[in-house]
């Protein structure tokens, strides 16, 4: 008997970085957490990206709100500040963003090797703790791959079939949508109960609570009789 969580992040967001942060926080102090599986679904921030696309992330932030570079490098350094409390390195200058469709790819196949958390973590470090590029460059990416314990020329040949677990990442987006997610990070406890955001601890917490409770509900007790157990049969009141 196991509780599944469902997790769609994309490697582009900083929030789902410290999400996973924060769920890992909560999953370590569940009681239940050797029956917990925990699957990472695909959503990307921005399709319509051309592959092979790369550009610095604070003009960009800047750009798509409507607000200055220095209140787009502000607001990462805040978000660097809050990564910096749970542990996590976060560089706040210096980052790319691009399209992230061949990352999710590959997160299937690692998926698929029964080994995706291993992968995701070698990505989530390599834009957010690299100071080198991660976005736009395919040897990049199998440096990524390779670096996180795959065989390259496994992670050449899905990148170089670009059908490879394309439809599973499609699926996973379509079914998002279907959930109602907006955005991500988007945790989804045994098809149940939805948290949406990088929550504190105790939220995921709660939510692992909740999902445990009604996957393996407690009987309510509708009288008690006499019974008989190991040490033998309770012995009726005389009369």
């Amino acid at each position: 008997m196991a509780v599944q969580v469902e997790i769609w992040t994309d490697i582009n967001c900083p929030f789902c970085y410290l999400g996973k942060r924060r769920f890992e926080e909560a999953l370590a102090g569940f009681a239940h957490r050797d029956a917990v599986e925990v699957v990472h679904r695909s959503f990307e921030l921005d399709p319509t990206l051309d592959r092979g696309h790369s550009d610095a992330v604070v003009p960009h932030i800047a750009a798509k709100y409507g607000i200055s570079e220095a209140q787009a490098a502000a607001n990462e350094r805040g978000i660097g500040a809050q990564a910096e409390a749970v542990g996590l390195t976060y560089r706040t200058e210096g980052r790319d963003f691009g399209n992230s469709f061949d990352m999710h790819r590959l997160l299937h196949f690692a998926l698929a090797q029964g080994r995706q958390e291993a992968l995701l973590d070698a990505l989530y470090e390599a834009n957010f703790a690299d100071a080198r590029p991660l976005f736009g460059d395919s040897e990049r990416l199998v440096e990524v791959a390779v670096s996180a314990g795959f065989e390259e020329s496994d992670v050449r040949a899905v990148l170089a079939d670009p059908d490879a677990y394309a439809d599973a990442v499609r699926a996973d987006e379509a079914e998002a949508a279907r959930l109602g997610a907006r955005g991500v990070p988007f945790f989804v406890f045994d098809r149940t109960y939805g948290v949406s955001g990088a929550q504190p601890p105790e939220v995921f917490a709660q939510a692992l609570e909740r999902a445990w409770r009604d996957h393996a509900p407690v009987l309510e007790s509708l009288g008690d009789g006499e019974v008989c157990g190991p040490d033998g049969c309770a012995l009726p009141e005389p009369r």
